[in-house]
């Protein structure tokens, strides 16, 4: 399609040449869709594309343009706000990203991520392995186009066009050759604007997250290194009298002990090839690095073993209350066995359980905080490869309350973790929501022709 074909000519029903069109019916479309929709390739409504900057990044400097890189692109499109770069102004002339500009990752694990550049995010330049879509927005709107990209089916083609190898790669001639559902442009800023208002609505969810998160950090902060009341209080740092210790000054009725003196037992989980024990008819779970979280195991696909194998290597079998710990990739991670997790398998994690004077989920937690983590970071100081032994965990130092405090500190800290739940709950449910609703938008199956949605001026404005 030309750049002086307009929208107009289209809906009046002014045929695209044959090489630019398939039907509904084509392999390697999205099947059928609305009679008064057409599918076009990327390239038949874009002005141009270009590669981005083949320059080093420079540091992060207000007075110049941000340096937009794969890396600094989050799973949801949008950009990190911790990872800013910059480019010089000199260097950055002709990358500069302009409303409608629409950018892809062209090589790497990451190939086929997507960004749409909103002005909110500044001035921004687009580094070498980024392809700048130029969206002609008399044709299309970006935000559609943008969505589109966020979908399965768009997934299913990256996954079969990209060139596989040392760099998975996609170059902007491939690119060029996406085909698109097509809907007229009032329609297509009617999608755009349902799908952009979920993501809103995910991102604001994620920003709430990210608040607890931080209140939780804090809260834990100060629960182990003051201590709480009976009445559920922080306790007065006027009215405390600190020790020092070997773990930094705590409350002077604390004890600072070995971990191995306050565990009843510790073991290592199946080290040798695991992987001999994969049974696809198994019903006993084999608990890996991948599956544990500090908030608990991540209920997932699990690997799974057979009852014999499970008694086999009883040496690694879990019980409720447990605390499983990860030894390598994420090593000193910690969380407590559930009861629906009692009588399950482990690979490669450390397990130990907490005598009557500790609290399992106390333990966990100290463990996995600031405390804890500058041990752990201490024991592989030197190590070429990361790796949390059973010795080094059993020599780990533990700040410990009585028992009915750890009590209180693990019941304070719950509640905002189960705050943080309900959170992450709602968002799962929102991406469900806009699965089934791009599946349905963008298929044409639920029409918005014919609907009065308002259009908000941050799609509008882009076609």
């Amino acid at each position: 399609m030309s750049e002086q074909r307009t929208l107009d000519e289209i809906s009046e029903g002014t045929s695209i040449e044959s090489d630019e069109v398939r039907s509904s019916l084509d392999e390697t479309s999205l099947g059928e869709i609305p009679k008064d929709w057409q599918q076009v390739r990327l390239k038949d409504v874009i002005h141009e594309s270009n590669y981005g900057a083949a320059e080093s990044a420079e540091d992060f400097d207000p007075g110049n343009p941000r340096y937009v890189r794969i890396t600094d692109i989050n799973t949801r499109g949008r950009l990190k706000s911790h990872t800013k770069v910059s480019l010089s102004k000199e260097k950055a002339d002709g990358y500069l990203l302009k409303k409608g500009n629409l950018l892809f990752a062209r090589s790497g694990a990451s190939v086929g991520k997507t960004y749409l550049y909103r002005q909110q995010d500044g001035d921004c330049v687009y580094a070498g392995y980024l392809i700048n879509h130029h969206i002609n927005t008399d044709l299309a709107n970006p935000e559609f186009l943008y969505q589109y990209t966020d979908s399965p089916n768009y997934d299913s083609w990256v996954a079969r066009i990209q060139r596989t190898g040392a760099q998975p790669n996609i170059n902007a001639q491939e690119y060029g050759n996406l085909l698109i559902p097509y809907p007229p442009l009032p329609e297509q800023r009617k999608i755009a604007t349902i799908l952009y208002t979920v993501d809103q609505a995910i991102e604001k969810t994620e920003e709430i997250i990210d608040k607890l998160e931080m209140v939780r950090r804090g809260t834990e902060q100060d629960l182990l290194s003051r201590g709480i009341l009976e009445d559920g209080s922080l306790r007065s740092e006027e009215n405390i009298e600190y020790k020092s210790s070997w773990v930094d000054e705590v409350p002077e009725d604390w004890v600072v002990q070995p971990y191995s003196e306050l565990i009843s037992d510790s073991s290592v989980g199946i080290v040798v090839k695991p992987t001999q024990y994969y049974d696809e008819a198994g019903e006993v779970p084999i608990l890996r690095s991948k599956d544990i979280s500090r908030d608990g195991i991540v209920n997932g696909d699990f690997e799974y073993m057979t009852q014999e194998s499970n008694e086999e290597n009883s040496n690694s079998q879990l019980e409720a209350g447990d605390v499983i710990t990860v030894r390598s990739g994420e090593p000193g991670l910690s969380c407590v066995v559930s009861p629906e997790f009692d009588g399950s398998n482990c690979a490669d994690l450390l397990i130990s359980t907490p005598g009557d004077n500790l609290d399992p989920h106390y333990a966990a937690m100290w463990i996995n905080s600031r405390a804890g983590r500058k041990q752990i970071d201490r024991f592989q100081a030197g190590l070429a490869q990361k790796h949390f032994n059973l010795g080094a965990l059993r020599k780990l130092r533990v700040a410990v309350p009585p028992i009915e405090e750890q009590q209180r500190i693990v019941e304070s800290v719950s509640s905002i973790t189960e705050s943080i739940d309900r959170e992450h709950q709602y968002k799962t449910r929102l991406q469900c929501l806009k699965q089934g609703l791009m599946q349905d938008l963008l298929s044409g199956t639920v029409r918005t022709a014919d609907t009065n949605i308002a259009v908000p001026d941050e799609i509008a404005q882009h076609g």
